[in-house]
């Protein structure tokens, strides 16, 4: 891998043409780009499209969590670059207002840029089921997403009634000029430079809340039942987490408790061994709520920062599966006694 820059870049052309081209280059000079990306090129591919989305949705995160922005300012003191693993998403399987449900929300986006369900697994303690989209062309290079689906049908009548009011409002955030050409795209597996970067502001905007401010009442109905339904209310599809793909990340861990940093107790361990992961508690944020007297805020669980080790497989490549009890662990991060 190298870092991506110049003038004939054709990857920061398509990530300045959503940020600018000053924030392109701090952007592409804090990650590791994939060597098949970077330079330029004639036209711009599914996977150079699907890495510049991730870079455009990580620096909104950076934007929105104080802490994984802290750990990015190391990074850059440091000189070494941060490798985007994968960003997980939550999604509802329910009727969503003009918003398709569940997970086909976003992945009617990820498919056409080359990515392709790998795993599925089970998140019973969440009433959730999460599944890991990987890239068909650089699966190791490629930020993978993991996509949750909420499962709401078992709780009971106040709660559902509850979460079908806050996801009623929900709009479609894809304009159909960008549903051609991502039906293109899938087609054909690439677009033209300009054609793309008019897409990826459309693509990053699925990625958010689409739905109006939840009643403050129907809030905390979903949040004492479930963390998860409640983040979902306040914060949508927006990246849930993002992840940096270490070394170690044990020692990492133990360097980030040392600098006071607001980490997750214990690392958590895949059961073949080959899969580590822990995250920052997630940062506090201040979201608007509907009540009878008008409009409150409120501060509530926002989103957070992950640490992966990917350890090799015994035939070779890295082990790029999840665990569903490490899965489980990390997304207490936004449980409201976990936060900051």
């Amino acid at each position: 891998m190298r870092k991506a820059g110049g003038e004939d870049d054709l990857l920061e052309g398509l990530v300045a043409g959503a940020l600018g081209a000053r924030r392109a280059r701090v952007l592409l000079g804090a990650v590791r780009v994939p060597e098949a990306l970077a330079g330029p090129a004639p036209s711009a591919d599914r996977a150079r499209i699907a890495f510049a989305l991730a870079l455009i949705l990580l620096r909104d995160l950076l934007g929105r969590v104080p802490s994984a922005r802290a750990y990015a300012d190391d990074l850059a003191r440091e000189g070494r670059p941060l490798v985007l693993d994968h960003g997980a998403v939550r999604t509802v399987l329910a009727p969503c207002g003009a918003l398709p449900p569940g997970e086909e929300a976003l992945t009617r986006i990820l498919r056409p840029l080359g990515f392709a369900c790998a795993e599925t697994y089970p998140l019973d303690r969440l009433a959730m089921t999460g599944r890991a989209w990987r890239h068909l062309d650089l699966p190791e290079d490629v930020p993978q997403y993991f996509v949750s689906e909420f499962h709401p049908e078992g709780f009971g009548a106040a709660f559902r009634g509850a979460a079908e009011r806050v996801l009623a409002s929900s709009a479609d955030p894809l304009p159909p000029r960008a549903a051609a050409l991502l039906e293109r795209l899938g087609g054909e597996g690439r677009l033209a430079p300009a054609e793309a970067v008019s897409l990826l502001p459309d693509l990053a905007a699925c990625f958010d809340r689409h739905h109006d401010a939840p009643a403050l009442d129907d809030y905390r109905v979903l949040a004492e039942a479930s963390p998860e339904m409640a983040w979902i209310a306040t914060e949508g599809n927006a990246f849930n987490h993002a992840t940096d793909r270490v070394p170690d990340v044990e020692a990492l861990a133990a360097r980030q408790k040392a600098l006071g940093r607001p980490m997750k107790d214990a690392v958590e361990v895949s059961a073949t061994g080959r899969v580590l992961q822990t995250a920052y508690r997630a940062d506090a944020v201040e979201r608007t709520f509907a009540t009878p007297e008008g409009a409150v805020v409120q501060r509530v669980p926002g989103s957070f920062f992950e640490f992966i080790t990917r350890r090799p497989l015994p035939a070779g490549g890295l082990d790029l599966g999840f665990d569903t009890s490490n899965a489980q662990a990390i997304f207490r991060m936004t449980a409201a006694g976990e936060g900051r």
